[in-house]
């Protein structure tokens, strides 16, 4: 919560020159209708650098900014206030000066009422600072160590418990997923999945243990390993919360349920699957985001790519797909193309599996196969609610694509995404599904891939000359995608995490997406109705026509020290 209220941000922003009166109004009005912040709307739109603004706020609340780095941070000092009222009161203890006063970086620092509150619980004084949420968390990081400890003790005690009593039949199976220990050992996995910012959770059987992973920024991490007696409870438990059958071991089963943590509603998607040793049950957390992100914090930061993106969704009608594997950010991008074109003069209704942010003004339906709503059935339901622009969360079979093709033929802009893996191959991927080639080259606009690579932590951040190996794999890597190594500019330095605590010692935190887009121009239509029509020839054309392949986005990240290269061999050959 930016601790201004909006006419004062306005003079502040205005005297300054950074957004003018018009467009600040603007966007005040967009950021009312979509209840959120009108600062946030001016830096999803590009107008306002939220580095720069946190130092003008700074110094108009007459108070000093700070930019929290986890290696200046006294561990001593930060858990003196418990990490629950850190943060509930979105305040970090970073350091004491020598007479006593403890330094607090605050998301407010001109509340009082919790300055004063802070200053009896640490029975001393304090001065407060602002800082961005990105700085708190980072703070709020280093609480994770002891949280660990807690959950790997909670667990240990909640195992030898369970292992007290047997379990016999089915009936007795259910009692003991109801019992206390096991219903501690799975809240405390999904309240610590949370905390360690991970986006699924992987209970396995093995031959002589369960195994427990999460997936933090796209990697898998071993997590705890339990003893196989309480693998049968533990399943039973997760069955029960997500409403599946409890006696049924031999098929495979999905489901859903909604888990508290703390004040955080989390949406958790189930898969269970027999494997070899017994089932195997998959999480997937779905947390609501704060808002719809924009290009930029996507990152798309390439100007021609972002103008190729804004032309193609500003059109009335056709269709704009976004490819990529499972887990590759597609639906978060969708999302954040939604936001933009969310406006009071268009009808915007979706189908979606599921649902994972709720956006004002969109009309969003949940895909229900039980009550007879897919997404080709959702589509034909939402082509007779009058919609301007239609989203179907993903085009898996031959009917929703005709469908979706269809409406894009009928004046409604279609967005929809494509497992593919890359912006080219979605083309061969419709004839698959058995779309006219004259229909395709008619309603496409544009084909966006992409792939989420991990961001190194710029806490730990430090540079080094690559090798002649690592540049042999680039110049390899560019060959394949008929790209002349030496006709773009080759990164001279390259960016790694060193590894520290609050990055768990990986050197990472975070995502960030690397992209390709397809312009479907005039000349690559003519290509796709063609009887001669290949991949490698819509590659090439594609080239000729300026596309940046996702290989050469990742060498440019690269560069910046965003990512490393590491990271972008491993999601580009996955």
């Amino acid at each position: 919560m930016i601790p201004l209220p909006p006419d004062k941000i306005k003079n502040l922003l205005v005297q300054e020159g950074l957004v003018d009166v018009e467009k600040f109004d603007a966007a005040l009005g967009e950021a009312q209708r979509k209840r959120q912040e009108v600062v946030e709307v001016l830096i999803s739109q590009g107008l306002l650098n939220k580095d720069y603004f946190y130092t003008l706020l700074a110094k108009h609340l007459g108070v000093d900014r700070i930019r929290i780095r986890t290696s200046d941070i006294d561990e001593k000092v930060l858990r003196m206030l418990p990490e629950d009222v850190a943060r509930e009161r979105r305040a970090i203890v970073f350091a004491r000066e020598t007479d006593g006063t403890f330094d607090v970086a605050m998301e407010n620092p001109t509340d009082l009422e919790t300055t004063d509150f802070l200053s009896l619980k640490l029975d001393g004084s304090v001065k407060a600072y602002l800082a961005t949420d990105e700085d708190l968390n980072r703070g709020f990081s280093l609480y994770e160590e002891k949280l660990t400890q807690d959950f790997k003790k909670i667990i240990e005690d909640s195992i030898r418990e369970s292992l007290r009593s047997k379990v016999q039949g089915e009936e007795d199976l259910e009692q003991a997923a109801e019992d206390l220990p096991i219903v501690a050992i799975v809240d405390n996995l999904l309240a610590y999945s949370v905390s360690s910012r991970a986006s699924d959770i992987h209970v396995e059987i093995l031959d002589d243990a369960v195994l427990v992973r999460f997936r933090i920024d796209g990697v898998l991490h071993e997590i705890i390993r339990m003893p196989k007696e309480i693998h049968p409870a533990v399943i039973a438990r997760i069955k029960i919360l997500s409403g599946l059958r409890v006696d049924e071991h031999s098929k495979p089963q999905d489901g859903r349920f909604r888990h508290k943590i703390g004040d955080e509603n989390i949406d958790i998607r189930v898969s269970a699957l027999p494997t070899f040793y017994g089932e195997k049950i998959v999480m997937r957390l779905l947390k609501g985001a704060d808002r719809p992100l924009s290009l930029a914090e996507l990152g798309i930061v390439d100007d021609r790519m972002r103008d190729v993106i804004v032309d193609a969704i500003s059109k009335s009608y056709g269709m704009f797909l976004v490819c990529g594997p499972t887990g590759s950010g597609k639906t978060t991008t969708l999302y954040s193309i939604l936001n933009m074109l969310n406006r009071p003069e268009v009808n915007i209704v979706t189908v979606e599996d599921p649902i994972e942010y709720d956006m004002r003004f969109v009309n969003q339906v949940q895909v229900n196969a039980a009550a007879g709503i897919t997404f080709a059935g959702g589509l034909r339901s939402i082509l007779r609610q009058d919609p301007n622009i239609i989203m179907v969360g993903e085009v898996r079979d031959a009917d929703t694509a005709s469908i979706a093709v269809q409406s894009a033929l009928t004046g409604h802009l279609v967005l929809s995404s494509l497992h593919t893996n890359d912006a080219p191959t979605a083309i061969p991927r419709l004839f698959d599904m058995k779309l006219p080639p004259f229909l395709i080259a008619a309603v496409l606009n544009a084909v966006f891939a992409q792939r989420l690579t991990r961001r190194i932590h710029l806490q730990c951040i430090e540079s080094y000359t690559p090798d002649s190996a690592t540049l042999d794999s680039i110049s390899d890597q560019l060959k394949a995608l008929n790209v002349d190594p030496g006709a773009i500019k080759m990164p001279t330095t390259f960016y790694r995490g060193k590894g520290c605590d609050a990055c768990s010692g990986t050197g990472y935190l975070g995502r960030v997406g690397i992209f390709e887009v397809l312009h479907i121009t005039g000349a690559l239509r003519k290509l796709i109705v063609s009887p001669q029509f290949s991949l490698d020839a819509l590659r090439q054309a594609a080239r000729k026509e300026g596309m940046v392949t996702m290989f050469e986005d990742g060498l440019q990240k690269v560069e910046r020290g965003v990512t490393t290269i590491d990271e972008v061999f491993r999601v580009i050959r996955e």
